[in-house]
């Protein structure tokens, strides 16, 4: 357990790893944004990954309101969310279940992927966490869910902090990023949404490692 949360730190702490640990990040932001657009019944069109680790996720449907509000806030909660019910699910002995619903997700993300770099990154995604499940032995799996759940929980703090510190750079102007886009259709600003995000993904964070490493049961065995 320590190790793989030593590796997941140090992939998002160190900047050349990062740039390819960033890319699952990514998967599970435009995941969200896709996911919420479905249960806020707008209409998904299509999802683009690419390779900056940026993305994109089209829906159609009112550009202001409810639906809108949580579709952009679904991105940048979407990673510590599922790092956060991956760590449940580990602590609940589910780590098989994790495995397969992880590749279910993916499979469906799959479908409204609209660039070929995208669907390169989906299918060794899914090709990694298939492998795992269904050749890999208890150990492999263990691995695989651990590390799977603590570079979310840890990754999706940092692009949060790395939003803040790009609009603290730029004096004037709003960006396109989802708290600018909120900021246009709530009455919060964009510095508001990012200190949401912050407290959001700091909180699913913390929680997830306590679920990971319960520091009572660490108690108890001293």
């Amino acid at each position: 357990m320590l190790a793989c949360l030593a590796a997941a730190a140090a992939a998002v702490l160190y900047t050349p790893v990062w740039r390819w640990a960033r890319g699952l990040v990514t998967i599970a932001h435009e995941g969200g944004h896709a996911l919420m657009a479905v249960l806020v019944r707008r209409r998904l069109t299509g999802i683009r990954l690419h390779a900056d680790t940026s993305g994109l996720t089209f829906s159609r449907g009112k550009p202001t309101g409810f639906g809108a509000a949580m579709t952009l806030v679904a991105g940048y909660t979407a990673p510590a969310a599922l790092g956060l019910g991956a760590a449940a699910l580990i602590g609940a002995g589910r780590i098989v279940v994790l495995l397969w619903v992880t590749l279910a997700l993916l499979v469906v993300m799959l479908v409204f992927i609209r660039n070929w770099y995208g669907a390169l990154a989906l299918i060794v995604t899914g090709a990694g966490v298939f492998a795992a499940t269904w050749y890999g032995n208890a150990i492999v799996q263990t691995v695989a869910a651990y590390l799977g759940a603590w570079l979310l929980l840890l990754g999706s703090v940092k692009p949060v902090l790395e939003l803040g510190s790009r609009r603290r750079r730029r004096r004037h102007g709003a960006g396109q990023s989802d708290a600018d886009q909120l900021a246009g259709i709530t009455a919060m600003p964009a510095g508001g949404w990012v200190f949401l995000f912050a407290v959001a993904t700091i909180a699913a964070a913390l929680w997830g490692t306590y679920l990971l490493l319960p520091a009572d049961e660490w108690f108890a065995a001293a």
